[in-house]
């Protein structure tokens, strides 16, 4: 458990399983993507967070992940979420395991997990958020750190709300066989976006953050349709890159 003690390091690694929310919002997956360095520029690192519950997501983009760079990174994160937070689970990295990220998670009263050693499915689910929404509308090239505010305002705003409240997701429906071993299966009827999951919670709203309302939050969702919030991702997302690759020219 997180010490009370301020300033000192103390983390919990999972054991035997990944810490379990009990069908409850705020327990969160961490990961880093980087977009690689090209011929001594470093590139960028986005920093994706999935609540395991609702698969919830906040993508945010910061030019390194030092403590001077990430500690407003993942403050900001935490805010930006419309439910409570009570969990934080990493891997090994040190840019999350270290007195700065601790003395803030502390701070706030959210217990910080981390990964086992050489076993690479405790942090499966952001994982496959990495690959399935961050690589797929940011890909694999070459972004340089010196882009990180511009990829931001895409990432933690339009492609957040996008996920968030205009992607559906699988989610599992659970049951246990014969011979004791827990099973899922993914219907097409349970099929929603986050924001529908977390709706669809018994006392959803006991979950929200104060001043946060559902009111609120379905004017966000029905602001434009699901086609229409795709279309300006896209178009958001070439104007991105059309601002990298030009200034990219540009310099060379």
């Amino acid at each position: 458990m997180p010490s009370t003690r301020p300033g000192r390091c103390a983390f919990r690694s999972a054991s035997g399983a990944n810490p379990a929310p009990d069908g409850k919002p705020g327990y969160l997956r961490i990961d880093s993507v980087h977009q690689g360095d090209l011929d001594g520029i470093k590139g960028l690192y986005l920093i994706n967070a999935v609540d395991e519950v609702t698969q919830f997501q906040a993508v945010f983009a910061t030019a390194k992940i030092s403590e001077h760079f990430l500690v407003p990174v993942l403050t900001q994160l935490l805010e930006d979420l419309p439910f409570t937070i009570q969990g934080f689970h990493t891997d090994n990295g040190s840019e999350y395991i270290n007195k700065k990220v601790a003395e803030l998670l502390e701070k706030l009263r959210i217990e910080q997990t981390k990964s086992r050693a050489r076993k690479t499915n405790d942090n499966a689910l952001v994982e496959s958020k990495n690959g399935s929404t961050v690589r797929k509308h940011l890909g694999y090239s070459h972004i340089p750190g010196r882009f990180a505010e511009a990829v931001n305002r895409f990432t933690s705003g339009i492609l957040t709300e996008y996920l968030n409240f205009h992607r559906p997701c699988h989610f599992p429906t659970e049951s246990v066989d014969a011979k004791g071993k827990l099973r899922k299966q993914y219907r097409y009827q349970d099929m929603m976006t986050p924001y529908e999951k977390l709706k669809s919670l018994p006392k959803a709203s006991d979950y929200l953050k104060p001043g946060i309302t559902f009111q609120d939050l379905d004017a966000i969702a029905s602001q434009c349709s699901d086609n229409d919030a795709a279309l300006r991702l896209n178009q958001a997302r070439a104007e991105l890159f059309q601002l990298i690759n030009k200034s990219q020219i540009n310099t060379a």
